[in-house]
Formats: C-alpha cells, structure tokens, sequence
C-alpha cells in the first residue's frame, strides 16, 4: 500500500479510528488511576491538510471535511452527541480560526485526552518523520518519543508500570505480509499484557487475507476481541483500499454500544457503501461470528 500517512490524513478511515480511539480514551479517564498509552507507529503528530502530499489528493475532504461540514447532533440520538464531541473538538482545536487547515494524528489525540498523571509513549522508525515527532513534543514531560520499529516496540513496552491503559498499532502496511504479522504480534502481545487494551487498525482490501487474520485471532483464544469495519464509498480512499478495519482486545465496558450509536451516522456521513452496513462483532469467545468456528 505504501501508506504514507500525510497523503490520507483526516479521510474516512482516519475518523472511523480516531473516533474509536477517542471513545476508548474517554473510558480510561473514567477511573482515577492513570493510564500509559503506546503508539507504535505514531506519525508527526499533526498533519498540514495544505502540503504537497495533502493537497496531491485531498482525501480529507471526504473525511473530517464532511464531519465537520456537518451538524451530526440532530442525527445522533439523545445524549449520544457526547461520543463524538471529545473527537471533534480535538479537531476544532487545531484550527482556532474555524478554517480546517490542520488534522491531529493519534499522538495529538492522545495528548489532548491525557491527564496529569497519565502518559504517552509515540514510536515511529522513519528518521525524518521520527524526528518531527520529538521537535513536537520537546519539553513535554508526559510524552516521550521514541525513535524504534513499530514492532520491536510493541514488544518491548509491554506491561506499562501503571498496568492499565491501550496499546495503539497502526502500520504503514507497506509489506505484503504485514497484515500476517499484525495478527502474530496482537496475539504475542495480549498473552504478555492480558489486561491490557489493544487498538489495531488494518485495512480492508482482500477478503482472504483479513479471512485468514481472523481466524489468527480467534483461534488465539482472547476472550474479548471485537471487530469494526466501515466500507468506503468507491474512489473515496487509497487504491485499492475499500474500508476501514479496526481490532479491539479487551474493549471497555458498553464500547460496542458506543460505536453502535455513532459508527451509522458516521457511514451515513461519510458516504459509506450502502449496502454494507457498518460491521461491529465479537469474534471472540462464546460470542463469536460462527462463520470463524466453523472455518
């Protein structure tokens, strides 16, 4: 896929999973304890919606350009505004002006939701974009930035101190059998850290290859592994990219009620492909798609 991110900052995926993501940082913060997060392929940071790469094709546009275009509140149901609202106005805070110049990646997400004893480890191996990534968050002592391979990290971090908190994967993908590897490293990792909550992003391109990820997963045996994917409408992503696939270990409590209320008005908004509803299923223990058993 070849998936440098500064071309697709803030498109369909991008929302599907950073409102994820916001949604498991909200229950976190719910408890008093602090938490750690590690992100093992964090990015700049933030994102230029102006830059060359960015403006090369404007994958935004039909992502948080059509959220925020948008006034979602009259179509959520009552209350259920609240899920998006953290997301939003993260986003809103980039751009003080009102104009959307400016898309925060998962490290900036992450920092606006931390508290004071709360922490966060960004990872990143390209030498130029690893380096961004420090100048961003030189001084701040709840982030440390960490020059490493996503993968080693993802091995290496794992338990926190603070015991409880989320481990973020999102690889570029730029590897034929990195989808392979992202089920291998989740299962590897969650028998390390077995309370720990895993967010894994992954792309929706070829049926037997997700299959076969799958499958990985559930014969695992994690108890609590929750599926959420998004088709896109054609044309609105990367080649050849058609959706947005999301693995959650150890989801927080009502989190699939969550993403039930807000990820069809999402799909609605972003037009999702029509005839593919939002998927949101437990492909792990006694509640898992049969289809995965039987395979």
């Amino acid at each position: 896929m070849n998936y440098r991110h500064a071309f697709h900052a803030g498109n369909f995926a991008d929302v599907v999973k950073h409102a994820i993501l916001w949604r498991i940082l909200s229950h976190l913060r719910k408890k008093d304890a602090p938490f750690r997060v590690i992100d093992t392929h964090a990015g700049t940071g933030v994102y230029d919606l102006q830059s060359p790469e960015a403006v090369r094709n404007p994958e935004w546009r039909g992502g948080i350009g059509r959220i925020l275009a948008d006034d979602l509140r009259s179509a959520l149901p009552p209350d259920s505004d609240l899920l998006l609202s953290g997301y939003l106005d993260a986003v809103r805070a980039q751009n003080p002006g009102g104009r959307l110049r400016f898309y925060p990646g998962s490290p900036e997400l992450v920092r606006a939701a931390l508290r004071r004893d709360d922490r966060l480890i960004a990872c990143e191996a390209e030498p130029g974009t690893a380096a961004a990534l420090a100048r961003r968050y030189r001084g701040d002592r709840q982030v440390k930035t960490i020059a490493i391979d996503g993968w080693t990290a993802l091995r290496a971090y794992i338990p926190p101190r603070e015991r409880r908190g989320l481990v973020l994967v999102d690889p570029p993908f730029e590897q034929p059998d990195e989808l392979s590897r992202l089920g291998e490293s989740l299962v590897a990792a969650a028998r390390k850290w077995p309370t720990g909550i895993f967010l894994a992003w992954y792309p929706v391109k070829n049926d037997a290859e997700v299959g076969a990820f799958m499958r990985t997963l559930w014969r695992s045996g994690i108890e609590k592994l929750l599926r959420v994917e998004l088709l896109a409408e054609s044309g609105a992503g990367t080649v050849g990219l058609r959706g947005s696939g999301q693995i959650i270990v150890n989801p927080p409590w009502t989190l699939d009620e969550d993403l039930r209320a807000i990820l069809p008005i999402l799909s609605k908004r972003l037009n999702a492909h029509a005839n593919d509803p939002p998927r949101i299923e437990w492909i792990g223990g006694a509640r898992a798609n049969s289809a995965l058993r039987d395979a």
